[in-house]
């Protein structure tokens, strides 16, 4: 193999730029590979550009780039501590590198008492639940043209956070789900906001039997927001929303024990922190 497509993608700045090994597209003065800007860690994300209509692909799985090349990429809050980015040239270039995904030292709370086991659901609740299910799924494999992704976002209500993302119990050495959002407790009837441009791709008409009167808004390549236990929808789906733009009001519809806002944030599958997309201190 020549110099051409030999060679590694070699991680510059402490994570910022990949760069291409010498001899190949060297008609671009920026790097064929640039990350720029990410919280690499677990329930994190990166955003970058991959230039001189570079592929990609995260762990074997294929990721879109915009027109402009950018890119985003985003890991589970059960992410391993390594993963691997790879680009390829239509020339046959290729090359890889590993990502370091930090740990996260997750709120963990012990209990001496033993985890309940769940309660065998009657045949109603189970038809109920796999049609929420199924309409969930389905607004979740939408794909739009929503450019939300790119933005900074912004909090979607006021109020104080009474309930941090990847917080867990463990009832006597049994773990128990872990938290999958971030909750805000807010008075009812609160504004819940846009938290990033974007479409959206559910608005329950009903209360769902455990995320209440659910909202979900795709923000584009694969990221989506979830909104639950609202009181009442301002937006309808298919709706496009601008950051800032009011679309629901806090209420504690579904199962809830109090007034809150429970915002989820995924990319493809993956659960992720809305606090690592939110401004230093936001929350």
């Amino acid at each position: 193999m020549d110099a051409d497509r030999r060679g590694a993608l070699a991680l510059i700045g402490g994570g910022a730029v990949l760069a291409a090994a010498p001899g190949w597209a060297t008609s671009l003065s920026l790097p064929p590979l640039e990350l720029t800007a990410s919280q690499l860690t677990q329930g994190g994300w990166a955003r970058g550009i991959a230039r001189g209509g570079l592929t990609l692909d995260l762990d074997g799985a294929a990721i879109p780039t915009a027109p402009d090349g950018t890119f985003l990429i985003a890991f589970d809050r059960d992410a391993r501590p390594a993963a691997t980015l790879s680009g390829k040239a239509a020339n046959g270039w290729a090359a890889s590198r590993g990502l370091t995904i930090a740990p996260r030292a997750w709120q963990i709370e012990r209990i001496d008492t033993p985890l309940r086991p769940p309660g065998v659901p009657d045949t109603a609740f189970q038809r109920i639940r796999a049609d929420e299910v199924a309409q969930i799924a389905a607004a979740r494999a939408r794909v739009t043209e929503a450019q939300g992704w790119r933005q900074a976002m912004v909090r979607p209500a006021a109020g104080r956070v009474s309930g941090r993302f990847g917080a867990q119990r463990i009832y006597r050495g049994t773990p128990g789900a872990y938290h999958t959002g971030l909750d805000i407790a807010a008075g009812s009837g609160t504004a819940i906001h846009a938290p990033a441009d974007g479409v959206v791709v559910l608005a329950a008409a009903a209360a769902f039997t455990l995320e209440g009167k659910l909202l979900l808004i795709d923000h584009g390549m694969g990221l989506s927001s979830a909104f639950l236990h609202c009181s009442a929808h301002a937006v309808r789906e298919g709706d496009a929303v601008r950051q800032g733009q009011p679309i629901a009001a806090v209420g504690m519809t579904g199962r809830a024990t109090g007034l809150h806002l429970h915002w989820g944030l995924r990319w493809r599958s993956a659960r992720l922190d809305p606090l690592l997309f939110l401004p230093a201190g936001a929350g």
